[in-house]
């Protein structure tokens, strides 16, 4: 699964260059599957985006097993305790963009594609897949389809959205790729009871085993200042992967679609260690929250683009009383 395009080392960044090597598919073995695709006993899982997958059967009620944690969530209280108090213990509703909006379309037909016979995933069969998504995507969310006031606002989103997939055809061919899961929910519990799990856009698993964790962006890719940040939820689901399987994923891919670049690691086992004391030591500063009520907001540049800056202390706001009790459940949200 290696790239020769990408530069020596551990971690590389790729632009749309050679195609890399295929990547076949091996079947995941009677206990991954129960452990990986069976909904975890406790809190109900979090819901998948909605990318046009199969329906999924609905899940029985079952008996609590304690704490979950995503990696976007864990995300939200590094970036700001006040905003994960208010997507997960308030649960404020946060109304979709243009920019959420296209990557849940791109994602949806990128999922769709996979779903043809490998001959037939070509850049005009993946093009033909965005308005039938998009018309069911917004019947699905009529809040989706009042974005567009009128057709040529419409029109315009669409030629973006599709861009973006042409745009995906210069980093893969994906008529030889055959994906071993998509959009896969995953859950582990570690030794203090704490659960993570999430959903992986991708899992490639070679003909000898080889493990590549593959995540779809749809915004701009980070500066290299901030990869680190951005690998974080690529170890977090490395980390699932390794408790589960016992094998460390060989490759953790995230291809930012709209700007041709593809960000690669190959992690160690001492990476996933690490992941897991700082998953553990943020769990920890998330209950002291918690248990004090004190959720500090943390400004930064991001504040502009926050759904909920007019509750917010720093800018004259009051965030609504915290709801009794405040559970720090774990839920999931599509971010692009």
């Amino acid at each position: 699964m290696t790239d020769a395009t990408c530069p020596s080392g551990r971690s590389g960044r790729c632009g749309a260059a050679e195609i890399p090597p295929n990547v076949g598919t091996v079947p995941y073995g009677g206990a991954v599957d129960e452990m990986v695709l069976v909904p975890a006993r406790g809190d109900d899982p979090p819901e998948p985006p909605d990318h046009g997958g199969a329906a999924r059967p609905p899940v029985p009620p079952r008996p609590p097993l304690g704490p979950a944690l995503s990696p976007s969530r864990a995300a939200d209280f590094m970036t700001c305790p006040l905003l994960y108090r208010f997507r997960v213990i308030d649960r404020l509703p946060e109304p979709p963009t243009t920019a959420t909006a296209r990557g849940t379309l791109v994602h949806a037909a990128l999922e769709r594609l996979f779903d043809l016979p490998a001959a037939g995933r070509t850049r005009e069969a993946a093009r033909a897949l965005v308005m039938p998504e998009w018309e069911r995507l917004a019947a699905a969310e009529p809040e989706l389809a009042a974005l567009f006031p009128d057709e040529a606002e419409l029109a315009s989103w669409l030629k973006s959205a599709t861009a973006i997939i042409d745009a995906y055809f210069t980093l893969e061919d994906p008529r030889r790729l055959e994906p071993a899961e998509r959009e896969c929910y995953v859950e582990t519990t570690l030794d203090s009871g704490l659960r993570l799990r999430g959903y992986i856009d991708r899992l490639d698993v070679a003909p000898g085993g080889d493990i590549r964790i593959v995540d779809y962006k749809t915004g701009r890719a980070p500066r290299e200042a901030y990869e680190a940040s951005a690998l974080f939820q690529m170890k977090f689901y490395a980390l699932v992967i390794w408790r589960l399987r016992g094998q460390v994923p060989r490759l953790l891919q995230l291809m930012y679609l709209a700007e041709g670049e593809v960000l690669r690691y190959s992690p160690d086992e001492s990476d996933l260690l690490a992941t897991e004391r700082k998953v553990a030591a943020l769990w920890k500063a998330i209950e002291r929250a918690r248990d004090a009520g004190d959720w500090r907001p943390r400004p930064s540049k991001l504040c502009d683009w926050c759904n909920h800056k007019a509750l917010c202390p720093e800018f004259g706001g009051t965030p609504p009383p915290l709801p009794e009790p405040a559970l720090p459940g774990a839920g999931m949200v599509r971010t692009t």
